[in-house]
């Protein structure tokens, strides 16, 4: 059996734009995964967006489509990366409310998945802030954030006209830095040496545990 070939990636890019640096590069993803033997879900974040979170449409109506179908998506893979933009030094607003949305769905689907974060921006720090902003939900959800995050600084300028990475470093780092990751996830698909539960504690020491979660 060729190496990943049982490994499922869910892909996104985070922005709404239609012509997105993020999706570029998340296109650029999808050929490296591909290559290295994954299958990759491909999606776009018009498939996952929803209205604002708001508790009383939980329980009311029930949770909006977009981020049902993330919580499906995310069910049927074993890890998933996103490629985001980055907003005023952090997350984009719209991911973090179908993050939100998606938390309150049962089972939880990031506890014990592993994700990858990529992100392009045209400013010399490419998007990192952004990155390091989402790592903390969705590391508090019990996701498995691999640590190599992957910036494209002035990404504008990056692509060539095939849509591949015109400098050959930043190329090679890009795909070591997929390849390293699709690796983490097969050794944790088919050999798991440990179980993780995420737990959420609510209100003062020695309260009601509010949430716990086996993996």
């Amino acid at each position: 059996m060729p190496k990943s070939a049982t490994v499922r990636v869910l892909l996104f890019s985070a922005s709404l734009r239609a012509d997105s640096l993020n999706t570029s590069l998340a296109r650029l993803a999808r050929t490296v995964l591909e290559a290295a033997n994954a299958t990759v879900d491909w999606a776009t974040m018009n498939d996952f967006d929803g209205p604002s979170y708001n508790q009383d449409v939980e329980t009311g109506p029930g949770f909006p489509p977009g981020p049902r179908e993330l919580h499906r998506r995310l069910e049927a893979c074993d890890a998933f990366v996103i490629a985001t933009p980055e907003y005023n030094a952090s997350m984009p607003g719209h991911l973090k409310n179908t993050i939100d949305w998606v938390s309150r769905i049962r089972p939880q689907p990031f506890n014990a998945r592993h994700g990858l974060l990529l992100s392009a921006s045209p400013s010399m720090a490419g998007g990192n802030r952004g990155l390091w902003s989402l790592r903390i939900p969705l590391e508090h959800l019990g996701a498995r954030v691999f640590p190599d995050m992957f910036s494209l600084a002035q990404a504008h300028k990056a692509f060539d006209e095939h849509g591949a990475l015109a400098d050959g470093q930043l190329a090679a780092r890009f795909g070591e830095n997929l390849r390293a990751f699709l690796d983490l996830v097969e050794a944790a698909k088919h050999y798991p040496c440990i179980k993780k539960a995420w737990v959420e504690f609510l209100g003062e020491p020695g309260s009601t545990v509010g949430r716990v979660e086996a993996a």
